[in-house]
């Protein structure tokens, strides 16, 4: 092997090393960017001549290939609603446009938030992937662009659970008289449902006792709140009865009528006013239904499902990934689940810059799931996954690159002074 030969080998030494210097300035450059995950660098020796006893000289070395370590980063806590950190493994899935090129890309990063179309996106606009649930949370199709609804709709009262207990002693004040409902019932109270555009009514509840534990009730609105009423007029959108028996339990009840025309909403509006769990009507046993023992009448509960309509204020993510909104009217809905990608080998995808990653050949293609499924890692809310960058070991491999690059350097100084020694032989 000739001198000349030495020196390009040392320069082979010099370039390799110069470029693993890069790869640690690159990873010490990122200890603190979200998502990153480090670099290593490969080194590849390079043949040379062959000798008369057949065996190839070496000629140096190249940097192969970089490996990407997808070790856990640690979480820093950002208290945002929609930052997210993948705990275990799993990349965020985005879609959009990167360096002119639309695509689906994979991250680490889940600093996320919403555009002005309610779509989830990253720091570059690119949609975040994820399903659409149904009112439990179950995903109901494919992954898609993930969309925030900033209202929830308002909801018609159908059912309205009412527990009370009416006193035995009040009687005397029927028969019950629509047209002065509050001088023939022995009690009254009130109680609010919604019609279809989400308007609050005040129901008025009367109840007349017709004795031997039978009762009769009416459900009354005031007329202004209907099509076709008088305005200070009471007027009844519902009715039935209640018996109890000897020991006070709800036996039976009965809904006779109920229909409202609420002003500008949709017609008809049936509401089933229910009062427990009746012993012979629903097969009750007594113990979750209204009563009627001595003591004041009163009403120990009433429940509605229906509902105004609320403003987004905030949303929570669980750790399945299921993306639930707060809103004004105090609801909580299920809107969306985040998906996460797997690869077999997360190794070989290709680095895109801005944290982001695409699929290769290599390392095959994205397997999108539920968080918490075949290896994909929980979602943690409010947090962020930092660099995994360990900036102890990349400052000690930067002092061995750098010890080789001055060796490296020596091996051509060293070959300069043989060639300087030959060429002084001429003189």
């Amino acid at each position: 092997m000739s001198i000349w030969s030495s020196l390009y080998t040392g320069r082979s030494g010099l370039t390799a090393h110069g470029d693993a210097i890069n790869v640690v300035g690159d990873n010490i450059a990122n200890v603190s960017t979200v998502g990153f995950k480090s670099g290593s660098a490969n080194f590849n020796d390079i043949l040379g001549q062959r000798t008369n006893g057949g065996q190839n000289l070496g000629a140096g070395v190249k940097m192969g290939s970089v490996s990407q370590a997808f070790g856990q980063g640690s979480f820093l806590q950002s208290g945002g609603s929609l930052d997210y950190a993948i705990q275990g493994g799993g990349f965020f899935e985005v879609v959009g446009e990167n360096d002119g090129i639309e695509g689906s890309y994979y991250t680490r990063n889940g600093r996320f938030s919403l555009n002005n179309e309610g779509m989830m996106v990253n720091q570059d606009g690119l949609r975040v992937q994820g399903y659409q649930v149904d009112a439990n949370g179950d995903p109901t199709g494919g992954v898609g662009d993930i969309e925030i609804s900033g209202q929830s709709p308002p909801v018609a009262t159908t059912t309205a659970d009412m527990d009370i207990n009416l006193d035995p002693g009040e009687i005397g004040a029927g028969p019950f008289n629509p047209l002065d409902p509050e001088a023939t019932s022995d009690y009254q109270t009130s109680a609010t449902v919604y019609d279809s555009l989400g308007n609050a009514h005040d129901v008025q509840m009367f109840f007349t006792n017709n004795g031997a534990g039978a009762f009769e009730w009416h459900a009354m609105v005031d007329g202004s709140e209907l099509n076709g009423g008088t305005p200070g007029t009471l007027t009844e959108i519902a009715d039935g009865t209640l018996g109890f028996d000897t020991n006070g339990n709800l036996d039976t009840e009965t809904l006779n009528a109920s229909s409202a025309d609420f002003q500008g909403a949709t017609a008809g509006q049936s509401i089933q006013f229910d009062f427990g769990e009746a012993i012979t009507t629903d097969g009750g046993d007594g113990n979750n239904a209204s009563t009627m023992v001595a003591g004041a009448s009163t009403v120990e509960s009433f429940d509605q499902d229906g509902r105004e309509p609320g403003d987004l204020i905030d949303v929570i993510t669980s750790e399945n990934g299921t993306v639930s909104g707060l809103y004004s009217n105090g609801e909580t809905e299920p809107l969306a689940k985040l998906a996460l990608a797997s690869f077999r080998a997360p190794e070989n995808l290709r680095r895109e810059g801005d944290q982001l990653w695409s699929a290769s050949r290599d390392s095959g293609q994205a397997l999108l799931g539920e968080a918490g499924t075949s290896g994909r890692g929980s979602v943690a809310s409010g947090a962020l996954e930092g660099s995994n960058v360990d900036l102890g070991d990349e400052l000690v491999t930067l002092i061995a690159y750098q010890r080789a690059f001055q060796a490296n350097a020596r091996t051509i100084s060293t070959a300069d002074e043989m060639l300087t020694e030959v060429n002084n032989l001429k003189r």
